[in-house]
């Protein structure tokens, strides 16, 4: 096992090389005169201004040259600093954030990462559950039921049942609201009483021992979470059944029940052992995803992660938030991906040897 898992985190610095490639390629699309107007927080006045800016980030210089200087900075000549360098955490300026890429992305993830957590364990929970009894119960009442939901589900766009939940339980029936917080605890949350310690407000607030803010922020939660869980549940329960019904009809499957063992340990020490490999792709990356942020959800429920942020940064064209954003994204999901090969590795110990 250790030895599987050091051959994948050799790999990983390769993979992210090539995405760091890839995506600062997508930013030679500009010229060098459009692309010093990203580095600077104020519109240059004149040619000089642009032409120093140019000069300072090495804009002019052959893609190699850029790249490195883009990974790990480039010195000044004027003054001798240390200037840019995506290691070294400078991203750039965001105009839409109106404070740097890294600065933003570092106090909107916590939202997004709390957002997804809620999600998830409901997700995982009931899209294996679902999908596993459906498999079991082939072709019966209950395995008609669970297709019809998974397949009205996936079918659903996810703005529109966005929309929905919106117009019933918030301009209707008024139960819960978007955001994050109501007004009244957002303004308390940011006074020096309140302590916040992981920026998520469902923890910080039972850290505080502030039950009303707790239960204020699950009110928030509730529709952009149920919004997350009617495409990934019925995602899961897809995969989970199907691969189910595949692994009920192998050889060892027949095997195993002519030797008499027990229904319920042949289910769970066999069939739903194997079925889980492709299960875990889709949930690592679903999770990589919800990370990373959902834009579509946070968007419409004014929730205030990453996902929200990138809509507004795509709409402003903010080039250097949009770049962030990808390559922030880029490296969860090649974490989510490694992850995902070790957990191949714990169910199927032929993986380990491959």
């Amino acid at each position: 096992m250790a030895a599987y898992i050091i051959r994948r985190l050799l790999i990983l610095p390769i993979i992210l090389i090539g995405v760091t490639i890839l995506i600062f390629g997508m930013l030679q699309v500009l010229g060098p005169v459009e692309r010093s107007a990203l580095y600077v927080r104020d519109i240059p006045k004149n040619e000089h201004q642009v032409d120093a800016i140019i000069t300072r980030y090495g804009l002019d210089k052959p893609f190699y040259v850029q790249y490195w200087n883009w990974l790990v900075g480039t010195v000044d000549g004027a003054t001798g600093e240390r200037v840019g360098g995506v290691l070294r955490g400078d991203l750039g300026y965001s105009r839409t954030g109106r404070e740097p890429v890294i600065d933003v992305l570092l106090r909107r993830f916590p939202a997004t990462l709390e957002l997804a957590a809620w999600a998830m364990v409901p997700v995982i929970g009931l899209g294996i559950w679902i999908g596993a009894k459906a498999a079991l119960n082939h072709n019966k009442p209950f395995d008609q039921v669970a297709r019809v939901l998974a397949i009205l589900g996936w079918s659903f766009p996810t703005f529109v049942f966005a929309l929905l939940m919106l117009l019933v339980f918030y301009a209707k029936l008024d139960w819960f609201q978007p955001g994050q917080l109501s007004t009244q605890f957002s303004q308390e949350v940011l006074q020096p009483g309140f302590t916040q310690y992981t920026h998520m407000m469902t923890i910080d607030s039972l850290l505080n021992l502030r039950f009303d803010i707790f239960l204020d922020s699950l009110r928030h939660l509730i529709m952009p979470v149920t919004t997350l869980m009617v495409i990934e549940v019925a995602l899961l329960l897809k995969i989970t059944r199907s691969s189910m019904l595949e692994e009920m009809r192998q050889d060892y499957v027949t095997t195993a029940r002519a030797k008499g063992l027990p229904e319920k340990m042949v289910v769970n020490r066999h069939i739903r052992r194997n079925a889980l490999i492709p299960v875990i792709t889709v949930a690592g990356l679903t999770l990589a995803g919800l990370m990373g942020g959902v834009v579509i959800t946070e968007t419409v429920f004014n929730y205030p992660g990453i996902g929200s942020w990138a809509a507004a940064a795509a709409v402003s064209l903010d080039v250097l938030s949009m770049l962030g954003y990808a390559l922030f994204t880029a490296v969860l999901l090649v974490i989510a991906n490694l992850i995902v090969d070790v957990m191949y590795a714990v169910l199927d110990p032929r993986v380990r040897l491959s």
